[in-house]
């Protein structure tokens, strides 16, 4: 059975993730920190490993971003899944027993709709949303309910009091999956992610850009890092799409030419926007 890392309790939102990019036959390594996630794949403890990189209303997950440039990892899929929280309680419990809801503290920031609505329901603080309806299930909790997945209610045999507690519907967080090698791919309907640097001078990242543009090569995304140990320098993480892997491949190699440094990150299937 493949072994996939993700951070986190089984039942997160990066255990559904796991599952739509890779199939339910698969076995779930938890991995308490990002950094312990990369270095299982890395090491070849789990063949691949399945990381949130940003969020429709949160942005990026920026701790991840970084921890993508290391040569030898390569992202080798994607997948968008839509954010629908629930509220799992033991069995048997009613609306009018909670007083106290735990989560991440992101998810709770993401459902003040419920909280104004219940306004005697106390916000507890938790590792991560899966987790959190773990200790419930299991009896180690101080909390009456917990905010998290349905497919974490159903793995930990929760009861679900509510669903959809989200504020907005448009929310969705983008995986990646991570391996230790690349992927052969079709030449059409893939995405490259890579990660330049360019000098400090007038029209350096217009250069970077053009090269790009002149291989009819879209931007679809491309966001700024500090780089740890070199102040005020940053790295560029940024993803293309075109209508050919070639095309990817020949702005790859003109951005070679305009930049200080470069790194293919990986080349994967791309999800269809809206899924």
């Amino acid at each position: 059975m493949t072994r996939i890392a993700i951070q986190g309790a089984s039942g997160s939102f990066s255990h559904a993730a796991a599952i739509k990019a890779l199939g339910s036959d698969v076995e779930i390594m938890e991995c308490r920190t990002s950094e312990a996630l990369f270095d299982a794949v890395s090491d070849g403890i789990a063949l691949y490993g399945v990381v949130p990189v940003e969020n429709t209303l949160a942005g990026s997950v920026q701790r991840n971003m970084d921890l993508l440039f290391q040569p030898e990892i390569h992202i080798v899929a994607e997948a968008r899944i839509r954010i629908r929280m629930c509220l799992a309680v033991r069995p048997g419990y009613s609306m009018s027993q909670v007083r106290r809801v735990a989560s991440h503290p992101v998810a709770l920031q993401q459902c003040q709709g419920f909280f104004s609505r219940n306004p005697l329901v106390e916000a507890v603080t938790a590792f991560d949303t899966a987790g959190s309806v773990r200790d419930l299930m299991a009896g180690d909790a101080d909390y009456d309910a917990a905010i998290g997945s349905e497919l974490a209610a159903s793995l930990y045999g929760a009861d679900v009091l509510e669903q959809n507690l989200e504020d907005h519907e448009q929310n969705f967080t983008r995986f990646l999956t991570i391996a230790r090698n690349p992927i052969a791919l079709p030449e059409q309907g893939v995405k490259t992610s890579i990660a330049f640097t360019v000098q400090h001078r007038p029209g350096a990242l217009h250069e970077a850009l053009l090269a790009i543009a002149a291989h009819d090569v879209d931007l679809t995304r491309i966001e700024s890092r500090p780089i740890v140990g070199q102040p005020w320098k940053y790295r560029l993480y940024a993803d293309l799409r075109a209508l050919s892997t070639t095309d990817q491949s020949a702005a790859v190699e003109a951005l070679e030419a305009v930049t200080s440094e470069i790194r293919l990150l990986g080349q994967y299937l791309e999800e269809p926007e809206g899924i």
